[in-house]
């Protein structure tokens, strides 16, 4: 603003100087020709008295009287009989000229002409003589253009010094005009005391500041609720412009997709995953359509929904941890081919002896063993369906219905399921111990009493004859610890990690002479998780074993 009063004020300056000059000039040239016109005119007049009175000879004696004065004398067919400046012989005719034409007709005439170059011009003045013929005068000046050129120099020299003052008045008053306004405090428009022709400008920007504070705090509003419920979202959010740029990106998406990057960020999505499946699922929403797909990052399941916006362009996506979800199925279906497997064989036996039986060709003396062994594959029925129930019940305990707990002591409780084994340790020369003292936790008995009962069968089950079955009970840190060890085959350390999971039975060859379902350790895993506990393995995997659960103590 500064800069366009300034350059206003000097070309106000020069076009003024200039204008000035050019009429200042003008007028002077106006009034100055004036002055010689009637300067010739009246010595025109003088001349042709005197001529008429003396004759012609008098214009020989005057020559050098006014040599600024041009005489020319012609007869009334324009031929030239005398001039002062120029051989009359060798001029042509004037029967043309204005001048000459006028004096004819009405006794005198007058013309101006520009010289060839526009620097001088010349005013003719003639009179008709009494004897007809034409007596013409004329008087050379400068023109208007010739002076104004001879005074350009001095116009420039004022026009500079009027520019310079220009400038200096120019940035002073500007800088009067324009520093209140740098000054205007525009965060309290109200408070301004500035010039008149302001004010309705000022309040407009206030109503226009209001609304837009308004507007800016709704935003913000927005914003902080959208950031709120996105950053403490499970599911990773992201989207995308119609070029795949990144426009918002919560930390969930981050965590999912194991990056370690700051946003804001002009990111295009690509960079961020190069799997087949991301690329494929990125392309396809582009292109307008919906899309899923499965990520597998770090070991993890990410489920990918992709779905286009379709007014802006651009796509929104949702990333799903479903880890958990498809362990459990896989969980699932191994569950269901191992159940299969584990009560088809039982059935088969079942089946085939009492076929056998039915169709009558056992003989008398085959047909208790059969039956024995038909009871005995019953049993095993029983209990693999009786363990199956029981860790659906224990899954349902963590899930959706928890059972009353109570005060439980280990010690006692431990005491109470010794007596059980009693029979199945001396078929195997097993020696039973229990050592240790109270410890009390809060829980659901009959989770705890499974748990127990499980550990204990496993110790005798793969103990070797004459070995020993001791259980433990300690308290440290807050926590009662339970240890059942034996002196038994042991687990592989390979193998120590997959004990838990259900069906599972180690060294299928050292194990099939061991009648069991593969589910105790499975059970007691569970037991201990509803309880929030924790299990460990310590085998050299060749002999012995020790389990240990570790169970919070009840409050006080």
């Amino acid at each position: 603003m500064k800069k366009r009063i300034l350059i206003f004020s000097c070309l106000l300056a020069v076009l003024s100087v200039l204008l000035t000059a050019a009429l200042f000039q003008l007028a002077a040239f106006n009034n100055y020709f004036a002055e010689a016109k009637q300067e010739t005119i009246s010595e025109t007049n003088l001349i042709k008295a005197a001529v008429e009175t003396v004759g012609e000879s008098y214009l020989d004696s005057i020559i050098n009287v006014n040599p600024e004065l041009r005489i020319s004398l012609m007869d009334r067919n324009g031929d030239v009989l005398y001039d002062s400046d120029i051989s009359y012989e060798s001029l042509g005719s004037h029967a043309s000229r204005p001048e000459f034409i006028g004096a004819l007709t009405a006794g005198f005439g007058e013309s101006t002409r520009l010289s060839d170059t526009f620097g001088e011009q010349t005013y003719y003045y003639a009179v008709l003589l009494e004897d007809g013929n034409v007596l013409r005068t004329a008087r050379t000046v400068d023109s208007v253009f010739a002076s104004f050129f001879r005074l350009i120099l001095l116009t420039v020299l004022i026009a500079v010094a009027v520019i310079i003052a220009a400038i200096t008045i120019g940035a002073r008053v500007t800088n009067s005009i324009v520093d209140p306004i740098n000054r205007l405090d525009l965060d309290h428009i109200e408070n301004n005391a500035v010039y008149e022709e302001l004010s309705p400008l000022l309040r407009r920007m206030k109503h226009q500041n209001d609304i837009i504070s308004g507007q800016m705090a709704e935003i913000k509003q927005k914003q902080q609720e959208f950031s709120a419920i996105t950053d403490n979202m499970r599911e990773g959010l992201l989207v995308l412009d119609r070029d795949a740029y990144i426009l918002s990106c919560n930390k969930s998406a981050l965590h999912l997709l194991h990056l370690q990057i700051e946003f804001p960020l002009r990111l295009n999505v690509l960079a961020l995953n190069r799997s087949k499946e991301f690329l494929s699922a990125i392309e396809t929403v582009l292109d307008g359509a919906p899309t899923e797909s499965m990520l597998h990052i770090n070991g993890r399941y990410i489920q990918l929904i992709a779905n286009p916006v379709w007014d802006a362009g651009g796509a929104i996506l949702m990333l799903l941890d479903v880890t958990e979800r498809e362990d459990r199925e896989k969980l699932r279906r191994e569950f269901t081919a191992n159940v299969s497997h584990e009560l088809k064989t039982p059935l088969t036996s079942i089946s085939g002896y009492a076929e056998i039986i039915s169709t009558g060709l056992a003989k008398k003396e085959d047909v208790p063993r059969f039956a024995y062994n038909i009871f005995t594959e019953s049993q095993r029925l029983i209990t693999l369906i009786g363990d199956i129930m029981l860790l659906s019940k224990l899954d349902e305990y963590e899930k959706v219905n928890p059972p009353a707990r109570e005060d439980v002591d280990l010690f006692a409780l431990t005491q109470e399921i010794l007596p059980r084994f009693y029979d199945s340790a001396a078929k195997k020369d097993v020696s039973l111990s229990l050592e240790g003292d109270s410890a009390v936790i809060y829980a659901v008995r009959q989770a705890i009493d499974e748990m127990i009962f499980n550990l204990l069968d496993n110790a005798i089950k793969y103990n070797c004859i004459g070995g020993s079955a001791a259980v433990s009970i300690t308290k440290a840190d807050g926590a009662a610890i339970l240890s059942v060890s034996d002196t038994g085959v042991g687990i592989p350390l390979c193998e120590q990690d997959r004990v838990f999971e259900r069906f599972y039975r180690v060294e299928k060859s050292r194990s099939n002479s061991v009648e069991g379902t593969g589910l105790g350790l499975s059970i007691v895993k569970h037991a201990v998780l509803l309880h929030h506990g924790g299990v460990t393995i310590q085998s050299d995997g060749s002999s012995g074993t020790v389990i240990s659960v570790s169970l919070p103590l009840a409050a006080g």
